[in-house]
């Protein structure tokens, strides 16, 4: 089974001189609270896609990718393997929530991202998979 890439963005602010993590709730129940990210596609490289899946997913345009925090492999529950690269990603003089329409199309065509910040790695329960480098962002 060829394993699916996908490029997961922590994208972080020092909000009165505390870092902070973008998260959105997922206007699917059963998709809760996230990190952006989306697939590979097939002409790209894991960087050039978390640039664009940040913009896609968060509406976000003046961002800087800042580096590679690590790259893993992990089964979904439908019994998928992903290879997924998660980045630091810093934004200055954003806002504190939001709502955006992802611009990617798919399955998320017409859907509603609510974005907020999250303090600490156990301030909300992210979806499965999401949390799993959060300890690397806030040491």
């Amino acid at each position: 089974m060829i394993p699916i890439k996908k490029a997961y963005g922590y994208v972080t602010r020092i909000n009165n001189g505390e870092k902070q993590v973008l998260v959105f709730q997922h206007p699917i129940k059963e998709a809760g609270i996230q990190i952006p990210k989306g697939k590979v596609k097939p002409q790209e490289d894991a960087y050039q896609a978390v640039i664009r899946e940040m913009k896609e997913e968060t509406g976000l345009e003046n961002f800087k990718v800042e580096k590679l925090i690590t790259e893993d492999f992990w089964e979904n529950v439908d019994g998928a393997i992903h290879n997924r690269y998660f980045y630091q990603i810093s934004v200055l003089n954003v806002p504190d929530e939001w709502d955006h329409q992802p611009t990617g199309g798919g399955d998320e065509a017409g859907l509603t991202f609510h974005f907020f910040w999250i303090s600490s790695e156990h301030e909300v329960q992210l979806i499965k998979g999401h949390g799993d480098y959060l300890n690397r962002i806030f040491i």
